[in-house]
């Protein structure tokens, strides 16, 4: 399972000497409060780290060295409760590989109007002491997250959580590695892409494998591990009949298990926090890898099908991102379409490999045929999806630069039982309408593949486009055709002059 809390966001001040030690005492002491203050708080999951006063430009870059070489340190808060002269920044500024978000705050909520005086305005100077650390980050092109509001506003909170959560996915993937079992479906554009470009952008590295790599450690699979991940099974979900003890089809049961233990060796061998696999590849395995991807992603894992690692990667950032948070995220695919007077749904869906951190129900566990790669019938995990407000997002390769698109969504029961349909599913609401939001994906070049998140929100995603420098377009209720085919040319405008 993925664990955040032992990253660490170092919480920096700056100052100057003008003001002299007393006042500088007085800056350190309330820095050193905002940072436990906020370190305490239960909404923010990582640890926040009070690493004091900056005055001088070697301070500065001293302590921006030291972060990018320190493990634990996913990226920074920089306040400036004085003013602090931004050329002092520069050069620190310029060494620094780690991201940071820039807290426009100050110590004091309101002004205590019948006792200011000079001293107290030359200490709190956050109003334009912030304003000329802006000037300098906007004038080196850094991209960066200001927020801003009083330090122990629940508002100001909740967008340092969100920050420091999509901070924890960016540093996971900086160590991510995909692992492509098989290759890529053949004669499929959008899963392709440039690998060299994504490790450059994102961090993750892809490389290929042979399934063969994986059979061997299936084939090391034990009767004993077989035994004890199928009372698993049967104690987490509802096993069909036919694959219950003595079932008719309790073999695929067995062989599915053996599956899921080889590919978790293999997956824990070789340090992977992501997958891909195709039917079109599956030499040596009796049964395409159902149930068995459905557990690794619902452990945290990325998956995709048919070779896509871009989508099997964002399945693993966003996974990160959402660590310990209700709901789930799952690589999903968009299926079929519900034209209806009572409103126009999609059926979101794959052969087999949703994720059950989704799931609305108890889970059931079933066998069935596949009707197309030519194996045996696979076991799977069938559900219904939660119902409730979501969202659908895709990364695409458009050549010299990905794109990311993401569509609001608000998932809904289905309207009738689907007792053929032998999948777990999810029907959804496609803001603001299908109509326009299918044109607008289209026109934006969205995959047919995407994470599908109950738990994260449009700010997540903008932080972490702001964090890798990522183009994003998001389809949401207030999205028209016009103004989102301009948006297009204009990103297109503009990523081709940078």
């Amino acid at each position: 399972m993925i664990s955040i809390e032992k990253n660490q966001v170092w919480f920096v001040t700056g100052s100057q000497h003008l003001y002299g030690p007393e006042t500088l005492k007085q800056v350190a002491a309330h820095s050193e409060e905002i940072a436990k203050s906020l370190d305490a708080h239960n909404n923010i999951p990582v640890e926040i780290v009070y690493k004091g006063v900056v005055t001088t430009p070697e301070e500065i870059t001293k302590i921006c060295l030291e972060s990018n070489n320190s493990e634990h340190c996913i990226g920074l808060v920089l306040w400036m409760h004085t003013f602090s002269p931004a050329k002092m920044w520069i050069n620190g500024l310029k060494a620094l590989n780690k991201p940071f978000l820039h807290l426009h705050t100050q110590y004091n909520a309101e002004i205590p109007w019948s006792t200011i005086d000079m001293d107290f305005m030359n200490l709190n100077q956050s109003a334009h002491g912030d304003r000329e650390f802006g000037f300098i980050c906007t004038r080196l092109g850094i991209n960066r997250k200001v927020v801003v509001g009083h330090w122990q506003d629940e508002r100001v909170v909740e967008q340092i959580n969100v920050w420091t959560r999509v901070a924890s996915a960016h540093h996971d993937a900086q160590h991510g590695k995909v692992a492509r079992i098989g290759d890529n479906m053949r004669e499929v554009a959008v899963t392709e892409g440039d690998k060299v470009e994504a490790q450059i952008k994102f961090g993750y590295s892809t490389n290929g494998y042979g399934v063969g790599d994986v059979v061997a450690h299936i084939e090391s699979a034990t009767d004993a591990q077989v035994k004890a991940l199928i009372e698993e099974y049967e104690a987490t979900y509802t096993l069909a009949d036919a694959i219950q003890t003595g079932g008719a089809q309790r073999a695929s049961l067995e062989d599915a298990a053996r599956i899921e233990i080889g590919m978790r060796s293999f997956m824990t061998e070789g340090g992977f926090t992501a997958f891909t696999d195709t039917f079109e590849n599956l030499y040596g395995m009796k049964q395409l890898p159902g149930i068995a991807s459905q557990r690794l992603m619902a452990d945290g894992y990325g998956f995709a099908g048919e070779g896509d690692w871009k989508t099997a990667a964002l399945v693993r950032t966003m996974k990160v991102m959402a660590a310990g948070m209700k709901g789930g995220n799952s690589f999903m695919e968009d299926y079929t379409y519900h034209f209806s007077t009572n409103g126009d749904r999609v059926l979101g869906s794959h052969m087999l490999e949703i994720c059950p951190s989704i799931s609305g129900e108890k889970v059931k566990c079933e066998v069935h045929p596949l009707g197309i790669g030519g194996k045996e019938d696979p076991v799977r995990l069938v559900f219904d999806a939660a119902a409730g407000k979501a969202l659908n997002a895709s990364v695409v390769d458009m050549g010299g630069r990905m794109r990311m698109i993401v569509n609001n969504v608000e998932g809904t029961a289905p309207e009738q039982d689907l007792p053929h349909l032998p999948t777990a599913r999810v029907l959804w609401d496609a803001k603001p309408n299908l109509e326009i939001a299918a044109q607008a994906w289209i026109l934006a070049g969205g995959a047919h593949h995407t994470v599908y998140s109950q738990n994260l929100g449009n700010e997540y995603l903008e932080d972490y486009a702001d964090m890798v420098d990522l183009e994003i377009v998001t389809i949401d209720e207030n999205t028209n055709i016009r103004d989102f085919k301009n948006t297009l040319q204009h990103n297109n405008v503009y990523r081709q002059v940078k």
